[in-house]
């Protein structure tokens, strides 16, 4: 990966990055952040801006947000009728 992929994949997860795909997920700093294998206070300071995500976080981030898009964007199948 280049230095240029690599310092915009950093701006991409700042704290309104991260701040917007919880509450996209509808979830707590706390649930986020077990999802993520982090600590509560580390989202926070993501959030804030007093950290940011770095290294396998950031990837996790980016993994999270990428499965998020493809499920919104995916066609919608209706529910099979069961068979008695």
């Amino acid at each position: 990966m280049s230095s240029n992929d690599e310092a915009r994949r950093s701006r991409a997860w700042g704290a309104e990055a991260v701040a917007g795909l919880r509450y996209d997920l509808g979830l707590s700093q706390d649930e986020f952040s077990s999802m993520l294998g982090v600590r509560q206070q580390t989202v926070s300071e993501w959030e804030t801006g007093l950290h940011a995500p770095r290294g396998a976080s950031r990837r996790m981030l980016s993994i999270v947000a990428e499965e998020r898009a493809a499920y919104v964007t995916a066609p919608r199948q209706a529910p099979r009728k069961r068979r008695p």
